[in-house]
Formats: structure tokens, sequence, C-alpha cells
């Protein structure tokens, strides 16, 4: 059965996600400008509420983003200290899984780094996703090799815009073996049949929709008065169109 990851920003949005029908959960912060690390309040209040991994309906819990900024995968070494950090921390907490990514000035995973991390997440039997820094690799094939043994599951659109676009090579990143695929960026519910038929372990999406409360005023390029929130009925159409 093809899983269903959705990217969500907050308690209620992980609260939505599970009870629509999605399999896990990708918790961040920022969503609109790729995602960075949430909060360690965020994170242990979404762990509260949906946190553990449960066998008997398939719900795999929830997997932290770990990105202390937006802007390139190529990190200092204050930086990388920083994400060993916030990894130990959010592991600490609970998570089921860390989603992670870092890239050598060359483009190719910072495979040191990740495998750090990596070692970190394996003490606390939490899983690993390596997240669309594979994106911008040149080879995203070869780059999927050789994080074989170190992750889990990278998540993919191909190194295209959407993930619909880049289905040819996610075709190919599937066919390396491991580790597992996950589709994911620009993924609509109409995409969701033609992902899934290319053999991915999963399909990530965001779900969401956005709310503009009567009255706001903007206050500028970063806040137009508006939020984004998941939407149920679209988790429930993509739990559908994976039936």
């Amino acid at each position: 059965m093809t899983a269903l990851e959705i990217a969500v920003t907050s308690v209620e949005g992980a609260l939505t996600a599970r009870s629509a029908g999605a399999t896990r959960v990708e918790l961040c912060s920022a969503l609109e400008i790729g995602g960075v690390t949430p909060s360690q309040g965020l994170v242990e209040a979404v762990l509260d509420e949906v946190g553990g991994v449960d066998a008997d309906d398939g719900w795999q819990g929830v997997h932290v983003l770990v990105r202390p900024r937006p802007g390139g995968f190529g990190y200092s070494v204050a930086e990388r200290q920083l994400l060993e950090r916030e990894a130990e921390m959010i592991l600490d907490a609970g998570a089921d899984g860390i989603v992670i990514g870092a890239l050598t000035p060359h483009g190719e995973p910072d495979v040191e780094l990740v495998r750090a991390l990596a070692d970190a997440a394996a003490a606390y039997e939490a899983t690993v996703t390596f997240h669309r820094a594979i994106d911008l690799c040149p080879d995203p094939v070869a780059a999927i090799r050789a994080l074989d043994g170190v992750v889990d599951r990278v998540l993919t659109s191909g190194g295209a815009p959407a993930a619909a676009a880049g289905a040819a090579t996610i075709a190919e990143m599937v066919a390396v073996g491991a580790p597992d695929v996950l589709a994911g960026g620009g993924v609509t519910v109409d995409a969701i049949g033609t992902l899934a038929a290319l053999g991915v372990e999963g399909v990530h999406l965001s779900a969401k929709r956005r709310v503009v409360a009567a009255g706001r005023v903007a206050l500028g390029v970063a806040d137009d008065g508006g939020h984004w929130v998941t939407d149920p009925a679209v988790v429930a159409a993509a739990v559908a169109a994976l039936a």
C-alpha cells in the first residue's frame, strides 16, 4: 500500500491529516518558504496528539523536518552543529522520524553529515528521510545510490519543479532499489495515481488551503493577513486516489 505523507505546520493540521486517513505527517514551520525546523513547543504538542506508530491502523507517526534556515543546503560548521543539536532535541522529544538533507559544495549528498544525523536517529529507533535537497543534485539517481544504507527514504520530485514532471527520473530512482522513494513536490490529487504507479513507497503533499480572517490588515509582503491550513477534503481525496 502506497503511503500518504502530509506536510503540516500545526497541531490542528496534524490532527486533520490523521483523522482524514494520512499514513504519517511531516512537521515543519514556514512551509511557504520550503520549511524549516519547527519550535520545540510545536514538536512536543504535535507528538502529544498524534505521535507514536500504530500498526493496527497503519499510522507511522510524526516525522520532523530538521533544517536550520531556508536557502540552500550547504552548511557552515556552526550550522552543522546546530543541525545535530536540533535533531537530538527532536529525537529526545519522541519523534518517530526526522527529515534531513545536506549537500557538499559540488551539489552531492553530504553523506558524512547525513550519516551522523542518521546514526543519532537509529539510537532512538526513528526513521530518516532525505528531503528534496536531492532535487538540486546534478544527478538525482547517482545521489540516491550514495544514500543507500544511510537513510530509509528520499523525498524527491525527480529534479523537476513538480513530481509529475519528474516522473521518468523518479522511476529510475525507484529502480535503484534502496532507499525507498517518496514522491513529492507540487503534487496534486490528479497526479497521485500516476506517481503511485511508479512503485514509490509513498506520496507527499501539503494539502493546504489559504485562510484569511475577516477584518485582518496585511502587514506587508511577509504577512498578507492570511495563513495556510491543512484541508481535510484534500487529504481525503488523496486517500481515495491511493485506494
